[in-house]
């Protein structure tokens, strides 16, 4: 019988398998000198022990009405290989107690979530149980149960019907109005795709997956065809993240960046295609063209850690070793490296997205270096 630590060795396995053939034959194979891997060893160690200091007494980083906050750091530790040292009982520890409290706050309906009366919704109930999920699966100290219970309620939050939204994922299921966006589909179709081997562990017989045709043609229609912006991807076609253009013809177009391009990378990726289909080849000649790890390309400061999280995710995910030339690891982590505070943490001067929080910043970096490593 397969258990829960095999699927999760199987699943990071095929996290890291590399598409069929097409664009970037050039790319040339990493080599481990490239990287300074004590540097980076170094980094995740001052990074890890930031996130253990930081941990409340029952167990909770940041905002316990949060739990993806808390998962974060879960998910960040787990791969940090501080757990596995002989001297790592408070990884460990805070690990099971950082578990045990995102299990707490399970609703009987399969989500990770803290209700919020009144506001219109389940308290970002799709973001944080596709993050939560991720994590408890990574961490294999869930219960099976809970785990599928999760899946169950992403793959209910997928919208249905025959407009735009369709296929895609909101940040709440609960919510009084119809929404989508590109950065929670990524979020929950990464979820349903790295814990898709526990279906296998079903008693009940049901098999529980989302539709990834709807999915699939959600993602295209936030991916620019032409223009400055060809291949890149919006966050959705009503929210203008990034500002608008208006093309000749007089229509409004919100614009594409590098986050949500590499959402629809990683998107894409999970959905099985093969990196000589023309959108994927145009997302990464979008990715070439617009190549940065300074900035999130489109919006700045904003959102940087979820860029430089993404972007990581993306391009392991689907075997790019080189983008444009660049090898994304090396430059990647070198930046993430200059960007560590004297504490070992990690912090955006620019709030938004929460990204002032160092525990959610500390805990994408660390994730990235660990991808980079």
């Amino acid at each position: 019988m397969k258990t829960i630590g095999s699927l999760a060795a199987a699943a990071a396995l095929a996290a890291g398998a590399v598409w069929g053939t097409g664009v970037a034959e050039h790319s040339s194979a990493i080599s481990t000198s490239d990287l300074a891997t004590s540097a980076v060893d170094t980094a995740i160690e001052r990074g890890a022990a930031y996130l253990l200091s930081q941990q409340a007494a029952d167990g909770h980083w940041s905002d316990a009405q949060m739990p993806a906050l808390t998962a974060l750091p879960v998910w960040a530790l787990c791969g940090s290989g501080m757990a596995e040292r002989s001297s790592a009982i408070s990884t460990q520890t805070a690990i099971a107690a950082g578990v045990r409290f995102v299990l707490s706050t399970q609703r009987e309906d399969g989500g990770f979530y803290v209700p919020k009366p009144g506001r219109g919704g389940s308290g970002l109930g799709n973001y944080n149980t596709s993050v939560c999920l991720s994590s408890l699966f990574v961490s294999g100290q869930a219960p099976t149960a809970a785990l599928l219970k999760a899946r169950d309620y992403i793959a209910s939050s997928q919208l249905t019907g025959d407009d735009t939204l369709a296929g895609g994922f909101g940040y709440d299921k609960a919510s009084r109005r119809r929404y989508a966006d590109l950065s929670n589909t990524a979020y929950a179709l990464d979820a349903l795709h790295r814990t898709a081997a526990l279906e296998e562990l079903r008693t009940d017989g049901k098999k529980v997956d989302v539709d990834w045709d709807k999915a699939l043609a959600f993602v295209e229609h936030l991916m620019k065809t032409e223009g400055p912006d060809a291949g890149g991807a919006a966050y959705n076609d009503r929210t203008p993240q990034a500002g608008a253009v208006t093309n000749a013809s007089g229509t409004v177009a919100l614009r594409a960046y590098g986050s949500m391009t590499y959402a629809a990378v990683l998107s894409m990726c999970h959905a099985n295609l093969d990196r000589g289909d023309p959108r994927v080849r145009q997302a990464l000649a979008y990715c070439e063209q617009h190549w940065s790890v300074d900035e999130n390309p489109g919006m700045g400061s904003q959102g940087l850690y979820y860029f430089y999280d993404i972007m990581a995710r993306a391009l392991a995910a689907s075997g790019v070793r080189e983008v444009g030339g660049h090898d994304w690891r090396a430059e990647l982590a070198a930046k993430v490296l200059s960007l560590q505070r004297a504490d070992g943490s990690w912090a955006n001067a620019n709030n938004r997205f929460w990204e002032a929080d160092p525990v959610l910043c500390t805990s994408f970096a660390l994730l990235v270096l660990e991808l980079c490593r």
